[in-house]
């Protein structure tokens, strides 16, 4: 491997190559645009242009591209080349400021939940100069916000970035009134831990349902799964080893500050963990994590994995999105310090992350709702789709004071009693870990699990950001007016708490007891993504948004619809393969055993009367009406998927696919599930789990 701190973010056209290259004057103003806000002016823009250009040469780049975030979840690029001719038959390699600020992508055929009329091409991205410009595949890369003709925001960048500001504004007026003038800027800070699977090339590729979406439709248990705990944390095989040092290395050339690796619960699953950054910069890595992990997979001849549940019947990949607050002096405003009970500045943004997130569990739970996700909530293997937080006893029990008025006794630190004096004495944490929770406090940060591993973290950020900016905003109001400000802001925490610890829930989330309590407690259970999206267009959801500058009404609308029809689009494509596979692959696989049963009985009756047929008799019992059933069940699908039913709206098509197709498809698999077993492996249409989860050494 190369030396780290050189190889790190050698690809990246970052602080340190502008200070180094860039004119100072050009470098000053460059700055004040990157940390202020402030507009490039246009001579400048071309100087940063140029500069840029000639660092990308150097890197080996002949085309630029405008790198953005549609709703599509993934990454969009348009490439074009650095020449210029002159001359007639000689070129040169140019690059304007006009072309880094600006591009005009055709955006008719991205999601745009009826903003875009097809015909109405025109888009627009715009260079974000808060996240560098990297080389990727011998392209200068340009971090960029797209939008339409009209002004909307067409991707997940822009949104995350005006959330982004509006936290900033909120915890400004707040800092101020506890007397911090020195703090300019306040910034979300995010770490997204990836877990993926890594399965064989070869093997993926004889399975259709992983091929065209991304998760198996059918597939019995292996004798083998995870009951054992034996893969979690284990040994590194040597494939996954070297895919891990090879993604590493071409991470940490585009600055991404890829620290953890390790093998997580299920058979083949792993997980990657970044050190944190700023919400926005932290979103763009993500998406390039995600990216880079399936290409390095191919080199090794593996596929990556990132569908929330790949394989039924075993833990699903989740992306843990850990969140929280710093500003530009080096703070964590989430940190609790040695006397958290004394330090009033983090109770009160504690109480505002606590009632953002009683007041906006619908919120919350629609940032992370997709077809996948749906699998993985509420599965005993992640968070219920019922929104908590967990605090931790110690944080739990200064709470319960400051509402019943107790005074709050300061504790010591308490040291762990391991038993024997080899061991180093190790104070233990003021919290434990919840990972049931699906927002959990652990230290500084909050860890919101809920978020499925293919999802971008825009969303889940962007809604974090303004809904604790709201917050934030109604308190700074009060407390702006206030005569006395220490008893109003005691008085504040105080009734905060009182209102909102409904949302506080230390215990099993998985427990089947929780979901009745938190139904006495009036929280939601959105159990699916169509149960959850109506209340993104609530008026008060929609006011927060608008007052915020966050979202228009429009833009919330648009979100809400291209949701539901991701969802609806995403259960028909499974729906079809299912239909697919069982037609094509299963059902002809098990009519030929059959056959092959029936000459063998037939053989043996025909070479002696006495041989015993007990074998092939069982199994045709079996799979005959098994194999009935299935056939039915697959026409029933069908049908229901090929539907040419009128839909009133996108919800209404949307509950359908749920409530019709996607239940029809569960009874489908459990027939089909039942019959793979019964198959001889030779008559097997596709590689089973077993082959899936355990063929990577």
């Amino acid at each position: 491997m190369s030396n780290v701190p050189e190889l790190f973010g050698s690809m990246v056209f970052n602080d340190t190559v502008m200070k180094a290259r860039l004119p100072k004057s050009a470098y000053k103003a460059l700055k004040e645009t990157r940390e202020k806000g402030k507009a490039l002016d246009p001579k400048v823009a071309d100087m940063v242009a140029n500069t840029m250009k000639e660092w990308a040469l150097e890197k080996g780049a002949t085309h630029f591209t405008h790198w953005f975030q549609p709703m599509t979840g993934i990454t969009a690029e348009k490439h074009d080349s650095f020449i210029y001719p002159v001359d007639g038959e000689q070129v040169i390699m140019e690059f304007s400021g006009k072309e880094l600020i600006k591009g005009e992508p055709d955006a008719s055929s991205f999601p745009s939940g009826g903003l875009r009329a097809t015909f109405e091409a025109r888009g627009y991205t715009a260079w974000d100069p808060t996240s560098d410009a990297f080389v990727k595949e011998k392209s200068l890369c340009i971090p960029t916000a797209f939008y339409s003709y009209g002004g909307e925001a067409l991707d997940k960048k822009t949104p995350l970035l005006r959330s982004m500001d509006a936290i900033n504004k909120q915890a400004l007026r707040i800092l101020k009134l506890f007397g911090n003038t020195q703090v300019t800027h306040v910034t979300t800070t995010v770490g997204p831990e990836q877990e993926y699977f890594l399965i064989d090339k070869a093997l993926y590729e004889k399975r259709k349902d992983l091929l065209y979406t991304g998760r198996t439709l059918l597939g019995a248990k292996p004798p083998k799964g995870q009951e054992l705990d034996d893969h979690y944390f284990g040994a590194l095989k040597p494939r996954v080893a070297a895919f891990m040092a090879d993604l590493n290395e071409e991470l940490w050339k585009l600055g991404i500050l890829a620290k953890t690796e390790h093998n997580e619960v299920a058979p083949a699953q792993h997980e990657l963990a970044p050190i944190f950054t700023s919400s926005n910069v932290a979103t763009d890595h993500n998406q390039l994590v995600m990216e880079i992990m399936k290409k390095v997979a191919i080199r090794h001849g593996l596929t990556c994995l990132l569908h929330e549940k790949p394989f039924e019947g075993i833990n699903g990949n989740g992306k843990h999105n850990n969140w929280s607050m710093s500003t530009d002096q080096g703070e964590n405003l989430l940190e609790p310090g040695e006397t958290p009970s004394e330090n009033a500045q983090f109770l009160l943004f504690l109480s505002a992350v606590i009632e953002a997130v009683d007041k906006h569990q619908d919120l919350l739970r629609i940032s992370v709702a997709s077809a996948g996700n749906d699998h993985r909530l509420g599965a005993n293997e992640a968070p219920p789709a019922i929104v908590s937080m967990f605090v931790g006893e110690d944080l739990e029990e200064i709470l319960n004071d400051i509402e019943s008025g107790t005074p709050c006794v300061k504790k010591d630190r308490v040291f762990m009693e391991i038993g024997t004096d080899v061991l180093p004495k190790i104070s233990r944490d003021a919290t434990d870990r919840n990972r049931t929770s699906p927002f959990a406090f652990t230290g500084n940060k909050f860890e919101f699990r809920m978020v499925g591993s293919a999802d971008s973290v825009a969303c889940p950020n962007m809604i974090l950001n303004t809904i604790i900016a709201d917050t934030l905003c109604s308190f700074a109001d009060r407390l702006e007016k206030a005569s006395d400000f220490k008893s109003e802001l005691n008085k504040l925490i105080q009734e905060t708490i009182k209102k909102h610890k409904r949302i506080i829930f230390n215990g099993n989330n998985y427990a089947p007891e929780w979901i009745d309590e938190a139904k006495k407690r009036g929280l939601l259970n959105l159990r699916s993504t169509v149960d959850a999206l109506p209340y993104y267009t609530t008026p008060e959801n929609v006011s927060m948004f608008e007052k915020h500058g966050v979202l228009t009404k429009t833009e919330v609308y648009s979100r809400r619809d291209i949701q539901l029809e991701n969802y609806w689009k995403q259960i028909s494509i499974e729906a079809l393969s299912m239909v697919d596979m069982i037609r094509r692959d299963l059902l002809p696989a098990a009519a030929s055993y059959m056959k092959d049963l029936c000459a063998t009985a037939n053989s043996k009756k025909q070479f002696s009367s006495d041989l015993s047929c007990g074998f092939e008799k069982g199994l045709l019992e079996k799979l005959a009406p098994l194999t009935t059933e299935l056939y039915q069940k697959t026409e029933d699908l069908s049908a229901a998927a090929n539907t040419d039913r009128t839909f009133k709206d996108t919800l209404d098509e949307a509950e359908y696919f749920h409530n019709t197709v996607f239940a029809l498809m569960e009874e489908t698999r459990t027939v089909a599930d039942q019959i793979e077993p019964l198959l001889g492996s030779a008559y097997l249409p596709y590689p089973t789990y077993g082959e899936l989860l355990f063929s990577v050494v």
